[in-house]
C-alpha cells in the first residue's frame, strides 16, 4: 500500500519516522521549508533523504504544484498528521482508498484548532488520539482509531504532547495493517454532537491576576515548550512565563489581584491572584519588588 505523507510539525516526524520504522511504503512526502506560523515546526526534508524518499516543498498543499506531485507518486492512500489547511476534495480524490487525518482530541468533541493547549487550558482531565478520514470540513469525517488519554494535575504541553505521541506511534501501525488489509471499523461522527475549538490569538496567553490560581496555573502549563508561553505584562513590557504553582496560603484574603506579595533570592515571586496566591517558578527575567502590582 503506497503512502503519500503530508506534515510540517514534530508530530508529523514521531508519525513519520514510526511509519519507516514498521516498512510502510512511504511513496512520497509533501512539507514545508519553514514556517511562522507552527511553533513546533519540523522540516521532513532531512528524514527524507536520509531514507531515499521524494519530497516536494510546498506552501499550500492545495496549489498546483502539490496536486503534479501526487499524481506522480500515485499513492493509494494519503496521510495528513500536521498541517493547518484544509484538504480540497480534489485532492481527496486523487486517492482510492481517501486520506487519513490525526487530531489529538475525544472526536467529535473538541474539532479545531490548539487541542493540546485548550484541553489544559480548559483544565479537562480527558483527551484522546484519533485517526480520522478527512472530508470537506475540518475534523468531522469518520473515524477509525481512537483511544483515550488521562491528563494529570502536573502535566504540561510537553508531557501530555509526548504522552499523545506515545499513543499514536502505535495507532499508526494498527492503522497500515488494517488499511491494507480492510479491517477497520469506521465510526461515522454524529452531527449532532460535539464542538470546535477557536484559534487562539496572543490576548488568550496573557496573565490577568484577577484570574483564579487554577486557571493561571491552567494557562500557563498549557502553552510552555514546545509552544510560545503564557505572559504577563509590566511597566510596558511583556515577560514569558513558563512554570508556576499554586499556593495555599492564609491571611490575604484582604489583599488585592497583581500585588506581588514575596520576591525570593532564586527569582521565583509570589502574586495574589482572584482567589489566593500563585508562585511565578520560571519566567523572563524581570526587575520586581515586593508590594509592586501586575495590573490589568
Amino acid at each position: 500500500m503506497r503512502i503519500l505523507f503530508i506534515g510540517c510539525v514534530q508530530s508529523s516526524y514521531i508519525l513519520l519516522d514510526k511509519l519507516l520504522e514498521v516498512h510502510a511504503d512511504i511513496a512520497g512526502v509533501i512539507t514545508k521549508s519553514q514556517s511562522a506560523f507552527h511553533s513546533d515546526f519540523k522540516d521532513l526534508a532531512p528524514l527524507c533523504e536520509e531514507k531515499g524518499i521524494k519530497y516536494q516543498y510546498v506552501k499550500n498543499v492545495n496549489d498546483e504544484e502539490s496536486i503534479r506531485f501526487i499524481r506522480k507518486i500515485h499513492a493509494d492512500v494519503g496521510f495528513c498528521f500536521g498541517w493547518s489547511q484544509l484538504i480540497q476534495k480534489n485532492i481527496i480524490d486523487e486517492f482510492p482508498k481517501g486520506m487519513i487525518g490525526f487530531h489529538p482530541a475525544e472526536l467529535p468533541y473538541n474539532r479545531g484548532r490548539h487541542p493540546i493547549v485548550w484541553a489544559l487550558a480548559l483544565g479537562l482531565k480527558n483527551t484522546a488520539s484519533t485517526f480520522f478520514k478527512i472530508d470537506k470540513n475540518a475534523d468531522t469525517g469518520d473515524i477509525l482509531l481512537q483511544r483515550s488519554i488521562k491528563i494529570s494535575y502536573e502535566d504540561d504541553a510537553n508531557t501530555l504532547y509526548s504522552k499523545i505521541m506515545e499513543v499514536a506511534r502505535e495507532q499508526v501501525e494498527e492503522l497500515v495493517r488494517g488499511l491494507e488489509c480492510d479491517s477497520l471499523v469506521t465510526k461515522r461522527q454524529s452531527s449532532n454532537k460535539g464542538n470546535a475549538w477557536r484559534k487562539r490569538g496572543i490576548d488568550d496567553g496573557k496573565i490577568d491576576f484577577r484570574m483564579s490560581g487554577r486557571s493561571i496555573y491552567n494557562l500557563v502549563r498549557s502553552l510552555t515548550r514546545p509552544y510560545p508561553g503564557a505572559h504577563i505584562e509590566f511597566d510596558g513590557r511583556e515577560y514569558k512565563v513558563w512554570k508556576v504553582c499554586e499556593i495555599e496560603r492564609d491571611g490575604f484574603e484582604n489583599i488585592e489581584p497583581g500585588k506581588i506579595i514575596e520576591v525570593y533570592q532564586d527569582g521565583s515571586f509570589d502574586v495574589k491572584t482572584g482567589d489566593n496566591v500563585i508562585r511565578v517558578l520560571e519566567c523572563d527575567a524581570i526587575d520586581i519588588k515586593k508590594g509592586e502590582y501586575f495590573l490589568p
